[in-house]
């Protein structure tokens, strides 16, 4: 235990290794002794000393001038100073730490450092354990950080476009599957119905029949008194082709499709299906088990809880068949996907960046079509906290496989993905990689010799290898920092730039770009062109359960595919293909078992010939039951019942007809 005196003492042997603040303790006392700015020292209205110029409502404990003025203060003080470690000018701090959460063993080349023991008041403020660093090591507080970069990577002078390089040696591709279309889909001719079948078939409408079925007969156990008919798979197929028909006629409320008696009546959906019906049938919609998730529900809080446990059952079933009916091509990329929701979900995730801020976030594999190949939902955290690699390179190690794939696959992601480690990692699975980068990954190179600069001309090009790995940095408007591993650094491919001449005019002028650039700006948009798909006629719509949310976005998914896969079956029998709206207008109509051209509607069925002497004595009718045709002008007995006119039926002449088929209002 240190008393008064031995923390006096301590702060002294601070001052006497020639600190910055120079201070000390008289004995016990509470007062001030002096201190190596001889600034004067007053009296405060309580008795406690301060230097003149300080604020009576400051910091009793220390002053800018001397350090604590109180034992406490000074005890403070000397944990402060011995806690605190030097750092050299090129170790990596937490900054520099990608936010994905890359763990120490991220790159093999770079040495680990030493774990600072925990600190205590008895350590000496220098030459301690936790108070230097080694040459080779660069230690942090409380963890273990790598030190230097490679010597290649810091030393090396960064190259120009004129320098040589020696380009990798090209993938061979060995995909598992032929590319493309799967059988059946790859034979014969295929409605959008039957496309959309080997999505939602037999087993996928007979899993959601039965948990809706058994949610409804729970509730009707707990009292709920409400009438309630099993769903079966012809009336889900009709649920499900309403849902794609209120994505194409989009109204503000479910409700608007069954209004009646107002302008903006929509009579088709209440033809198909009762809105009682609908409502019933949208409120105990299921996809799990209901007796399964009570004991889900039991073991929340605890490591045997599954937050996915609702939408598991059709989460992996869509995921293979997804994988079953399509093998990508050589080129896909890796991206995030959010689907918006603002429910009170731990899944929820936001997303400053994006369009849509708050929602469920994916990482999807996507082709270059824009077909999803594979997903995975983002559950938080703490499923991640455990990984070694951290979580983006669990990610795209996960969704790139090469038992489904094979090899030869080059995959593209960006910065939030790119690292040396997992470069690495993809080029010895037989793949290859090519992305954007963070300046502050762990492996990247940051020599700034001969680096680019804001100065630097537009079309400038750096770049260095380390390994089979190629570093790449372009000058556009701004600067661009590309890693690959297939190409090389430049091809003599140019891009066309406005640039401002001397007499104030602006020409386009060829700048080089490099390879890699080129080669991610033409295939990195496989996520994208899938999110613009989906979004267009989507079956999306805010609900109070999430689940009923990933519902509606795997019902995109697999509308969004066979839209796909029905474009290139156009593509290759040499047809025109369709847009994504008439696709899903077929496909909606097939699903509700109804023609999708109709003839136009005839007269109304109020509108029918009556005699004009109808409601007449029988003494009036040969003088007061006639009328003037409204077209000949010529006296009849027949009118319209509901355009109260007067209108010819004769043999030789049918006015009625004629005004009914040319002057008709419904």
């Amino acid at each position: 235990m240190f008393t008064k005196r031995k923390w006096a003492k301590k702060e002294a042997d601070f001052v006497a290794d020639g600190d910055e603040e120079e201070a000390g303790l008289e004995g016990g006392g509470d007062g001030l002794r002096g201190s190596s700015h001889s600034s004067p020292v007053v009296k405060s209205s309580r008795g406690r000393c301060r230097h003149r110029g300080q604020k009576k409502g400051g910091d009793r404990s220390r002053s800018p001038h001397s350090p604590a003025s109180r034992t406490g203060g000074a005890k403070q003080e000397f944990l402060r100073r011995s806690t605190r470690v030097p750092r050299p000018p090129q170790c990596l701090t937490e900054k520099d730490v990608s936010m994905e959460g890359d763990s120490a063993e991220e790159n093999g080349a770079v040495s680990e450092g030493e774990t600072i023991p925990s600190h205590s008041p008895d350590m000496n403020s220098r030459g301690g354990p936790s108070g230097g660093h080694s040459r080779s090591h660069c230690s942090h507080r409380g963890g273990t950080f790598r030190s230097h970069l490679p010597p290649s990577l810091t030393s090396r002078a960064w190259r120009t476009e004129e320098d040589p390089d020696v380009a990798p040696p090209k993938l061979k591709f060995i995909p598992r599957r032929t590319p493309g279309i799967q059988a059946p889909l790859n034979i014969g001719t295929h409605t959008p119905l039957d496309i959309f079948s080997c999505f939602f078939d037999a087993e996928v409408l007979s899993l959601l029949c039965s948990s809706t079925n058994k949610r409804a007969f729970r509730h009707l156990e707990r009292g709920t008194k409400y009438q309630w008919m099993d769903i079966t798979p012809e009336e889900l197929k009709k649920f499900i082709g309403l849902l794609l028909y209120m994505g194409v006629m989009n109204l503000p409320k479910m409700t608007d499709y069954w209004r009646k008696q107002t302008i903006f009546e929509v009579p088709f959906p209440a033809t198909v299906m009762p809105r009682d019906r609908f409502k019933s049938i949208l409120s105990f919609f299921c996809i799990s088990d209901s007796a399964e998730d009570v004991h889900n529900d039991l073991a929340r809080g605890t490591e045997d809880y599954d937050l996915l446990h609702h939408v598991q059952p059709l989460f992996d079933m869509l995921r293979t068949r997804c994988m079953a009916v399509y093998h990508p091509r050589q080129h896909i990329s890796v991206h995030e996907r959010m689907v918006a929701t603002k429910a009170r979900l731990s899944l929820k995730q936001y997303m400053r960046d994006r369009a849509i801020k708050w929602g469920l976030k994916f990482f999807v594999l996507a082709d270059n079509n824009g077909y999803t190949v594979d997903y995975q939902l983002y559950t938080g955290k703490s499923k991640s906290q455990g990984s070694v690699n951290g979580l983006s390179f669990d990610v795209v190690s996960s969704l790139v496989n090469k038992d489904y794939l094979g090899s030869g696959y080059i995959v593209y992601c960006d910065k939030f993905y790119t690292s040396p480690q997992l470069f690495r990692h993809l080029g010895q699975q037989g793949f290859g990689a090519c992305g954007t980068y963070r300046q502050g990954r762990i492996g990247v190179p940051t020599s700034p010799e001969n680096a680019l600069t804001k100065r630097s001309p537009r079309g400038s090009i750096r770049w260095l290898r380390d390994g089979d790995l190629l570093f790449v940095k372009w000058m556009d408007t701004k600067e661009v920092s590309m890693c690959t591993n297939v190409h090389s650094v430049f091809t003599g491919e140019t891009v066309l730039r406005w640039t401002k001449k001397a007499d104030g005019t602006c020409e386009q002028v060829p700048i080089p770009r490099p390879t890699a650039v080129g080669e991610y700006n033409r295939y990195m948009g496989g996520v994208d062109t899938s999110d613009q798909l989906l979004k267009t006629n989507t079956a999306h719509r805010k609900m109070r359960r999430w689940y009923i949310t990933v519902f509606q976005h795997m019902l995109d998914i697999a509308v969004t595919n066979s839209f796909i896969i029905s474009k290139e079956l156009s593509t290759i029998r040499g047809e025109r293909p369709p847009t994504r709206q008439d696709f899903q207008e077929k496909l909606t109509s097939q699903l509700l078992g109804v023609a999708l051209k109709t003839q136009p509607k005839g007269p109304a069925s109020n509108h029918l010939p009556v005699p004009t002497s109808y409601g007449q004595s029988k003494s009036q009718r040969a003088s007061l039951g006639r009328r003037q045709c409204v077209l000949c002008r010529r006296c009849t007995p027949w009118q319209c019942e509901e355009c109260d006119m007067g209108l010819c039926m004769q043999l030789d002449r049918n006015c009625f007809r004629m005004y009914h088929t040319t002057n008709f209002v419904n």
